[in-house]
């Protein structure tokens, strides 16, 4: 079971964090997260990371550019350096990253299990499918390119990752978590939603759930029937809204996809998706055709506070005050330590401020149906 938890959308930013500032994000990191882990659990620490909101504060407060898409690969970077040091020490652990280092996600995971004793296999499928969901499955415009995955030896983990559009200039993170009750393949994100596109093909919505039935049945026939299909697809009148989906589709050079797609014989969607071979591309032809040969209609609904304490890289809302940062690290480096010496008073008071602040800032949350 897993579930997006939100969407973010940033404008694309160059440039890259200096080495002095990265060197203290990864030390800031490594406390905030001894600290968390110490008063919430790994559990804690994996559900703030799946919170998009919570990300982009933790982003401000390690001093990077506040609303730029590389608050979220330099953030997660840094994340990474700092668990490679703690993380067997307390349990979580994080992979992926960046253009080359997200494609290692697997291989990371595989490498690092046996340091937390957690079984791998359900791990990588779970990082397969977050991105095989945002990068095919909703098609809104945005390539992937940044894949982060965290996880703990209990099993849990979150996903961060990201994608771009070069046309709109804007990057959009997305967040998702396997402690949201959902599966992967229907309505699996909540939560805060980016800028409208109207060119979205969005498979996993609830009113695509016809759409997803019919996709396997589709995949299972002989690849050439479903060329021959398309290719009098292509030559029909259709609705305006179609053009999205017969933009860039050749049903000649889709055999391939389709034969992968055949011999997988998959059961249902999620099958479906996770076939190597079976793309963007082909996603969009499936679901072209199964609404023109099943009269099923596919869903194109797209489903998209910070905190300064330290400056911004930017400048923004002050360049990053250095000894601050470094007073920050060290309060909280010796209150980790403190704390494990059975010395919590540090702690503790950190843990009141942060409730007066919540009281003194947001509305008490509401009740969960059911809850005691």
């Amino acid at each position: 079971m897993a579930g997006r938890t939100g969407t973010a959308d940033l404008p694309l930013h160059g440039g890259h964090a200096p080495r002095w500032l990265f060197a203290r994000m990864v030390r800031l990191s490594r406390e905030i997260v001894l600290v968390l882990a110490d008063e919430f659990g790994t559990e804690g620490v994996l559900a703030r990371l799946a919170d998009p909101c919570w990300f982009q504060a933790l982003g401000c407060l390690l001093g990077f550019d506040w609303h730029s898409s590389g608050l979220t690969t330099t953030a997660c970077g840094a994340l990474k350096e700092a668990l490679h040091a703690v993380g067997a020490e307390i349990g979580l652990w994080a992979t992926g990253g960046k253009g080359a280092a997200s494609r290692r996600t697997p291989v990371e995971i595989a490498e690092a299990s046996p340091k937390l004793a957690v079984e791998p296999g359900p791990l990588v499928y779970a990082s397969r499918m977050t991105a095989k969901v945002d990068s095919a499955a909703l098609q809104d415009g945005f390539q992937i390119y940044h894949h982060a995955f965290f996880f703990d030896r209990a099993g849990r983990w979150c996903v961060v990752q990201q994608g771009m559009n070069n046309q709109t200039g804007l990057a959009r993170r997305y967040h998702w978590s396997s402690d949201v009750g959902s599966d992967f393949v229907c309505e699996p994100h909540a939560g805060i939603v980016g800028p409208r596109s109207d060119l979205v093909l969005n498979l996993v919505a609830h009113e695509s759930d016809g759409v997803r039935r019919a996709i396997p049945e589709l995949a299972r026939e002989p690849p050439h029937r479903l060329v021959n299909e398309l290719g009098r697809a292509r030559r029909m009148t259709l609705p305006r809204r179609h053009a999205l989906l017969l933009a860039d589709l050749d049903p000649r050079r889709l055999r391939s996809v389709f034969l992968s797609a055949y011999e997988s014989q998959a059961a249902d969607f999620a099958g479906l998706l996770a076939t190597p071979g079976v793309g963007a591309k082909g996603l969009r032809a499936l679901a072209l055709l199964a609404e023109l040969l099943y009269g099923v209609p596919v869903s194109f609904r797209d489903p998209a506070r910070f905190a300064y304490a330290h400056g911004g890289k930017d400048g923004t809302p002050y360049p990053v005050d250095r000894e601050t940062y470094d007073r920050t690290i060290e309060i909280l480096g010796q209150a980790v330590r403190r704390a494990r010496l059975g010395e919590r008073d540090e702690l503790g008071a950190l843990r009141r401020l942060a409730r007066a602040g919540a009281s003194l800032t947001t509305p008490p949350p509401s009740r969960r149906p059911g809850s005691g």
